[in-house]
């Protein structure tokens, strides 16, 4: 026997730990099963790691990616409605897998398959590779008997949702790299270029410059000096920024800050509310109960607003009231989605209708990409122009005044 500490939430959404004598790792998740608690964390109470058993071994290994996810799950589904056991379903997905992090969790899920444990909680012991939203699927699927049925489901929400980051990403990437490449050219001009071409005019003993040629050596004089303190500036605020988003407080402030801009405050809108109710509505046709999928949905949410404002519904359906009212308060989810969740709750049929808002909200934010990077396009052209060429400009005035002096 040994004591194994362990973190777990309950059936109110709280976070509970303890200490409990075990002969091994899956006793102790087995008895908080039993209590009620999800386990969220547990360690034998001399190791220095945490995680379910060897997750900390796997994550040194390396990461395993969503699309690997994806693949697993549907071959798994594909087996499995074959008629093979899931031990040899695991034995075989793990022997053809090529990531080794990946083969490292599916081996040791395929042994505590073997010692007894479910399938659901053989792989809680690895968040790394299966989050909250699958392992609750599969135990769904699991007391259901329709493993393969909810597989196939959490494949493609998984590649709907990577659909989607990928649309963003490539939304906020193209500006970014634009701004990127317009400040690293500036800032070569103003330290190598325009000193060159300052020197050259101090030799052609012409005083008399033209004011913006005398305006853009002034800067770039003022950028080289300060360009010291300018670099350490930025890279304080970078840190003053990532700590205040890993902090409660700051990471509130900032993702509402990020709902509120002008452009991409309405595109970051429409995809949260396209992933809450996809995954909400995934979960609920999958028979995991309302309130067990609006904590997960809520910790997936990925903005801190969104999270509290789901979270708030969670409570009021705890409490026995309806899930439309503090959705509507939050000023979050727009109200057609709010209506639309409210006649779904009213008919029973709340799982069909997310999964309608869902695939309108996909096309929202294809649409809002395109839209935003055609009016990006435009802007980013008129502001290199300006910029960069303003500075060529500027430097280029006295030569064309020292040709027409020797014209005249």
């Amino acid at each position: 026997m040994a004591q194994f500490q362990w973190v777990g939430v309950n059936r109110a959404g709280k976070k509970v730990k303890g200490v409990k004598e075990a002969p091994n790792q899956t006793s102790v998740v087995n008895w908080l099963r039993s209590q009620n608690i999800r386990p969220r964390k547990i360690s034998a109470k001399s190791s220095l790691f945490s995680g379910f058993g060897n997750a900390g071994k796997a994550s040194k290994r390396g990461r395993v990616k969503g699309k690997e996810i994806v693949i697993f799950a549907r071959q798994f589904a594909t087996m499995i409605d074959a008629g093979l056991p899931i031990v040899q379903c695991l034995d075989i997905q793990a022997q053809q897998m090529a990531n080794p992090a990946f083969k490292y969790v599916l081996k040791e899920v395929k042994s505590d398959v073997e010692t007894g444990s479910t399938l659901a909680d053989s792989m809680r012991k690895h968040p790394k590779a299966f989050n909250d939203l699958f392992t609750n699927l599969v135990a769904a699927g699991e007391v259901g008997g329709i493993l393969d049925t909810i597989l196939l489901r959490l494949a493609a929400y998984l590649e709907k949702i990577m659909k989607l980051k990928a649309k963003v990403k490539g939304a906020m990437m193209y500006p970014a790299i634009v701004m990127t490449v317009a400040v690293g050219v500036v800032a070569i001009l103003l330290v190598f270029v325009i000193p060159v071409f300052e020197k050259m005019f101090r030799e052609l003993g012409n005083a008399e410059l033209p004011g913006p040629t005398r305006l853009v050596i002034k800067i770039s004089r003022g950028f080289k000096s300060y360009l010291p303190f300018i670099i350490i500036f930025l890279v304080i605020m970078g840190i003053l920024l990532w700590r205040a988003y890993k902090s409660p407080k700051g990471r509130l402030i900032i993702d509402r800050t990020l709902l509120r801009l002008p452009i991409f405050g309405n595109l970051l809108r429409k995809v949260a509310v396209a992933r809450f109710t996809r995954t909400l509505g995934t979960m609920l046709s999958s028979g995991v109960p309302i309130l067990d999928a609006m904590m997960i949905v809520a910790k997936t949410a990925g903005n801190r607003v969104i999270e509290n404002a789901i979270m708030q519904a969670r409570t009021s359906i705890s409490q026995g009231q309806n899930i439309v009212d503090p959705l509507s308060a939050s000023k979050v989810f727009p109200p057609m989605v709010v209506q639309m969740i409210g006649v779904g709750e009213v008919t029973g049929a709340m799982d069909a209708m997310l999964s309608k808002i869902a695939d309108f909200y996909d096309d929202e934010v294809d649409t809002a990409v395109d839209a935003l990077t055609s009016a990006i396009e435009p802007v980013m052209i008129v502001f290199l122009g300006t910029v960069i060429g303003g500075l060529v400009i500027a430097m280029y005035l006295p030569i064309f005044k020292v040709a027409g002096n020797i014209q005249s």
